[in-house]
């Protein structure tokens, strides 16, 4: 069994060449898979090992000033979701490429899962925003949420452009897979002039972890091989095409134009577009 493990934190983080040699010797030893992204703003993890070498690893993490309360998110799987362990150097731990937003400094409003769901309950009037990736929003989300129709996060900003100026007076909570993402979309969308915005403590992830499927159809889309998890935080049956990278739900895979390792039906060269699923998903 593999501990899965997901978390990121903003705070300022110097000599970042050697805290990567270190990592990389740790997780060598530890045998641990994944990816560790270091940047001046902070750290932003997703890595799979052992239970005894997942700590190891924490520990490690939690001796660096500003990193003590770090706290993943875990989930577990038979086999190893990662195929190789890098730690990289980046400008950016989650890539913005916007000037001034610095959620180490200030972050939005956070809110629990636990206290989301009781909003949702309630009927409470609120506008949920989904700042993930198209095609990571057609294998689940919350219902009723609005996606933020991007096909990566650097265009979040061209994307709130064109929302509608009444949402700027609404209460807007905004969710992604664990959080990261909007650290900056909810201060980038302060700064746009929305009034009322917070953001989903942990994300998706956190909301199955503590509510479960609550108001939310469909799966979740990670970054491994597990493709999506379901709101038990169980490995699904989802696929990803070979050559277009697209996630596939199991229906999906049973479509004449889906071909293992090679194409499927978003990518298939006699496709029909206006018949694809990829038409019928917008």
């Amino acid at each position: 069994m593999f501990t899965n493990i997901a978390v990121y934190k903003f705070a300022p983080l110097a000599d970042l060449e050697t805290l990567r040699e270190k990592l990389q010797g740790i997780c060598r030893d530890c045998e641990l898979k994944g990816t560790i992204l270091l940047s001046p703003e902070g750290i932003n993890l997703f890595v799979a090992g052992t239970q005894s070498s997942i700590q190891i690893l924490l520990k490690e993490l939690r001796s660096i000033t500003g990193f003590e309360d770090l706290n993943p998110k875990e989930s577990f799987s038979e086999n190893q979701p990662f195929r190789r362990m890098l730690v990289r150097l980046k400008k950016e731990i989650i890539a913005f490429g916007v000037e001034g937003i610095e959620p180490g400094k200030k972050s939005s409003a956070k809110i629990s899962a636990k206290t989301l769901k009781q909003w949702i309950d309630e009927g409470k009037p609120l506008t949920l925003l989904d700042t993930r990736n198209d095609y990571e929003i057609r294998m689940g989300t919350f219902e009723g949420a609005i996606p933020a129709g991007v096909e990566h996060f650097r265009e979040f900003p061209d994307a709130v452009e064109k929302l509608s100026p009444e949402l700027k007076e609404r209460t807007i909570v905004m969710f992604c897979t664990g959080g990261i993402r909007c650290e900056k979309a909810g201060p980038f969308m302060e700064r746009a002039g929305f009034q009322n915005v917070f953001q989903l403590d942990g994300g998706i992830l956190k909301y199955f972890e503590e509510c479960g499927g609550a108001h939310y159809k469909g799966d979740c889309f990670v970054f491994d091989r597990r493709v999506c998890v379901d709101s038990q935080l169980r490995e699904t049956s989802a696929a990803i095409c070979f050559s277009c990278q697209m996630p596939l739900t199991e229906q999906e895979q049973r479509h004449p134009l889906y071909l293992v390792g090679e194409t499927c039906p978003f990518c298939h060269p006699s496709r029909e577009p206006s018949n694809s699923p990829s038409q019928q998903a917008k």
